[in-house]
């Protein structure tokens, strides 16, 4: 992976590369950043760099050799942590090693992708992935040998904030005190799920999310026209995946939306109408068969699209980027239901849905309960 190849961020490229440069490489690092802002393929490329000890700001050095193995992500002294599960092909014990083949596969075909984009190549879509104990020992074991090359040891750890407490607390003392010239990235998307103790003993990046006019750039690049390629990256916020999704016309949120729209219609019908509360609970029915991650996303796409309903009823338009692709529903037209006086117990009741949903609770019972109380909230009259 080059530096060339990951979209804007010129200036995290420029902190690392001159940290590189200078021999001050901190031996545990955080990157954050939210989805599609390209954490992961920054770290991929800063790794190679460090790897083939490439100078000058890109990885394209003397050393064609370990170039060539980074690019394939089969480098000896480069390893992955990711979260799995157990699977038809893993039955049980399931760690990353398991999966390489998939994830080379993955970081070369969605290097911008999330956490669902991976579930669902690996196949354990309708399970809930971690970075597990076993994980956590593999780890420990791979990083306690010297490196192959002579050089420096580096292991990627993509979604840390699903590594389970167990193992955390496995890797904390590497973490803290790693064996010479090792260096660890861990990368995360919410910086507030990962433990105060692993937090404290990394030095934290934060990245933002990718400016409208490189996602332009790139969309245009690969066909999009002008006005499309704009269009695209103002509804992208800042995320690089879910342009790419919208540009093939395979954004999950497309379904979200029907599920979106379906449930608002649903839950206005269903004041003094019994019959409209059947409508809910079929609709709960169609959700709770899909898997746990989606319903966690589906879930949050909801907060998003509350969120900019309730800033299009206050007119501040200048910050909606949300837009609905179906015909017949009006963001506008649902915006002034959503106000001062329902939008914190919407917030907090779909917060509480995402909890429960992610302990295991069950989930037509978690989507019924949530439909009943949107019903009512939707009829609150603002003050």
């Amino acid at each position: 992976m080059l530096f060339k190849d990951v979209l804007g961020l010129e200036h995290i490229k420029k902190h690392l590369v001159t940290t590189a440069d200078s021999g001050r490489v901190a031996h545990a690092q955080l990157f954050i950043g939210p989805e599609g802002s390209g954490t992961l393929p920054m770290a991929i490329a800063y790794a190679q760099y460090l790897l083939c000890a490439n100078k000058g700001g890109e990885n394209e050095g003397e050393n064609l050799d370990c170039n060539t193995k980074c690019n394939s992500l089969t480098h000896p002294d480069l390893h992955f942590a990711f979260p799995v599960s157990n699977s038809d092909k893993v039955k049980s014990h399931a760690v990353s090693d398991h999966y390489i083949q998939d994830w080379r596969q993955f970081v070369k075909e969605q290097p911008y992708g999330n956490l669902f984009d991976w579930y669902r190549l690996i196949g354990i879509e309708k399970k809930q992935g971690q970075i597990g104990v076993d994980e956590a020992q593999d780890v420990v074991k791979k990083l306690s040998l010297k490196s192959y090359e002579g050089g420096f040891k580096i292991l990627i750890i993509w979604m840390a904030e699903k590594m389970n407490i167990s193992a955390a607390n496995k890797l904390l003392k590497l973490i803290e005190e790693p064996p010479e010239k090792t260096v660890l990235i861990l990368i995360a998307e919410e910086e507030e799920q990962i433990i105060n103790t692993i937090l404290s003993r990394c030095q934290i990046l934060h990245f933002p999310p990718l400016a409208q006019s490189d996602i332009t750039a790139e969309l245009i690049k690969r066909g999009a026209g002008e006005s499309e390629g704009a269009s695209i990256a103002h509804e992208a916020h800042g995320n690089f995946n879910k342009a790419l999704d919208l540009l093939n016309k395979d954004s999950e949120d497309l379904v979200f939306e029907r599920w979106f729209v379906q449930w608002v219609r649903s839950a206005f019908k269903a004041k003094g109408n019994k019959a409209a509360i059947q409508e809910l609970i079929l609709w709960s029915d169609e959700v709770a068969k899909t898997g746990r991650e989606v319903q966690k996303q589906f879930l949050s796409y909801c907060l998003t699209m509350m969120r900019q309903a309730l800033l299009l009823n206050y007119k501040a338009n200048s910050l909606v980027y949300a837009k609905m692709h179906l015909e017949g529903f009006d963001l506008n037209k649902f915006a002034p239901f959503v106000h001062e006086s329902n939008i914190l117990d919407i917030v907090e009741e779909l917060e509480k849905a995402i909890f429960h949903v992610e302990r295991n609770g069950n989930s037509k019972i978690i989507f019924t309960d949530l439909s009943i109380k949107l019903t009512r909230l939707l009829h609150t009259r603002a003050a």
